[in-house]
């Protein structure tokens, strides 16, 4: 395993981190542990998960990866070999069975709480929020459309202190932010600098070949404002795997059970995924190696978030740590983003 440092921090984290957002949806606990098992053995020690878990989010499966995961730190005593990471989640229709009530005081004491209960732990290693609350480009939007009706108010200064608070109190030790733009990220790391504030280290953000769009400005930002990139969805919801173009795909796969996550799957990703996985073969690599080992030799990455639904996935996933991409792979990769740039932002 190769490691790096929390931005701003001494913390040793894994290049690889595990995700965990199926777990208790399309994955058992028992598979769960499993996974956490296998993940800690080949030197993974940094978990990512949030209280929406597991997705797609429901009321009646509300937060059970985070249970799932204070159960195995109870029944294995491994808190203190894991970086843990959690999230609050943000307003929206889809996360109104949690709470209305955004990332007020009143709600993030809650939630920290809430998560610090269910992980079976007394801290938080990173506590992020899981999205903005204001009206911006979300989630495969690809331009920013102004609403003057939206009834957000500037609260950036305002959580932060709130975020202090929480620090101080030892629940939580460093905050990073998620589905993050960069007008956002940028306000987030003034008002720390000018306030003495505690600052956002991460960004949790989708990166993969397919979704390129960190490059822009918030690359910049990474590099000059040392905020690390946390890497989700490095494998578009395994469509760079190959297995759906190839047709392998098994019926629990992801995109077989919830086919409404067609982020990835349009016309433009489906041509440009079919386009890198000729590089792959024609080099002699599995297209989830090639499509992982991208996103891991970012210079902007501090971690790349990877799922699996079984252990060979897992195993696959993890083991691309050990490959590089020679300079004509990355010539070809770079061919296909200039005639395909991020179909699936």
């Amino acid at each position: 395993m190769k490691y790096t440092t929390l931005p701003n921090t001494d913390i040793k984290v894994s290049k690889i981190c595990l995700g965990t957002m199926t777990w208790g949806n399309q994955n058992t606990k028992d598979e769960g542990f499993a996974q956490m098992d296998l993940a800690l053995d080949k030197g993974v020690n940094f978990f990512d998960v949030a209280e929406l878990y597991p997705v797609p989010a429901k009321a009646e499966t509300y937060a059970e990866t985070e249970r799932i995961i204070g159960n195995w730190f109870t029944k294995t005593g491994n808190r203190d070999k894991v970086v843990l990471a959690t999230k609050i989640a943000g307003p929206g229709d889809y996360t109104a069975h949690i709470r209305t009530n955004g990332f007020s005081k009143a709600a993030l004491n809650e939630a920290v709480d809430n998560s610090l209960k269910r992980l079976q732990t007394d801290y938080i290693d990173l506590y992020q929020l899981h999205w903005p609350e204001r009206e911006t480009q979300l989630f495969g939007a690809r331009d920013y459309v102004h609403n003057p009706n939206d009834p957000w108010k500037d609260n950036f200064n305002e959580i932060l202190h709130n975020l202090d608070d929480i620090i101080t109190s030892g629940k939580v030790r460093h905050i990073g932010i998620s589905n993050e733009v960069a007008w956002g990220a940028m306000r987030y790391l003034e008002e720390a600098k000018y306030n003495n504030l505690p600052k956002m280290i991460t960004i949790q953000n989708a990166y993969s070949l397919l979704c390129r769009s960190f490059e822009g400005a918030l690359a910049e930002i990474a590099h000059r404002e040392n905020i690390g990139l946390l890497a989700y969805s490095p494998m578009a919801f395994g469509v760079l795997s190959g297995k759906y173009i190839k047709g392998t795909a098994a019926d629990n796969a992801r995109l077989k059970l919830f086919p409404r996550f067609a982020r990835y799957s349009g016309e433009q990703a489906t041509e440009a995924t079919k386009r890198y996985l000729k590089i792959a073969e024609d080099h002699n690599m599995s297209l989830a190696q090639m499509a992982l080992a991208f996103v891991n030799e970012r210079p902007f990455l501090t971690s790349n978030i990877i799922g699996a639904t079984n252990l060979e996935q897992l195993e696959e996933n993890i083991d691309s740590i050990n490959i590089s991409l020679s300079d004509d792979v990355m010539k070809a990769i770079n061919e296909v983003h200039a005639k395909i740039p991020n179909p699936a932002p």
